[in-house]
């Protein structure tokens, strides 16, 4: 990881596990756009490790798809961005300040199994470049101990727009 900025916190630190409450302190994201559960394990300016349980009452089930309920790829990647974004703010010390992290480029992206409801979503990301505005991550969902989707992404940490 190359990191060119200080954070917030004390780097290597580890904390865990944090409840739903948490998470909502760190993220803006509510229900139905809420995809993680709960963080196992942060270790500031390193990785995160969250889960989104994955349950049959989601909405989305209704459509995709009747009779073979599968999540889409689109929200496993979001699920694997929202932990970044844990990540980012905890590691930068900006838990409660408003800022948003916003997607800016989506690479490599990779499913390998499908994701059914009744499972839990493991979704592991690390920092690839950490700098105060700007950070690129590598992240894998997985089930059971088997890949289930991977990718890499790069965010932006800013203010949110006007009102």
């Amino acid at each position: 990881m190359s990191s060119e900025t200080g954070s917030g916190a004390d780097s290597g630190t580890k904390r865990g596990p944090l409840d739903v409450k948490k998470v909502m302190a760190a993220l803006p994201h509510r229900y139905p756009m809420l995809l993680v559960d709960r963080v196992e394990e942060l270790v500031v300016d390193e990785s995160i490790v969250a889960i989104k349980a994955v349950s049959i009452n989601e909405d989305y089930f209704n459509g995709h798809f009747p009779g073979r309920p599968i999540m889409p790829g689109v929200l496993i990647v979001e699920a694997l961005a929202q932990a970044a974004g844990i990540l980012a703010v905890e590691s930068l010390g900006l838990s409660g300040s408003g800022k948003l992290v916003y997607f800016m480029a989506i690479e490599g992206a990779k499913f390998r199994a499908p994701v059914e409801p009744g499972v839990l979503l493991r979704l592991e990301v690390s920092f690839v470049q950490k700098r105060s505005s700007v950070c690129k991550f590598a992240g894998r969902a997985m089930v059971d101990g088997k890949l289930a989707a991977e990718a890499n992404f790069t965010a932006m940490i800013a203010d949110p727009p006007p009102v």
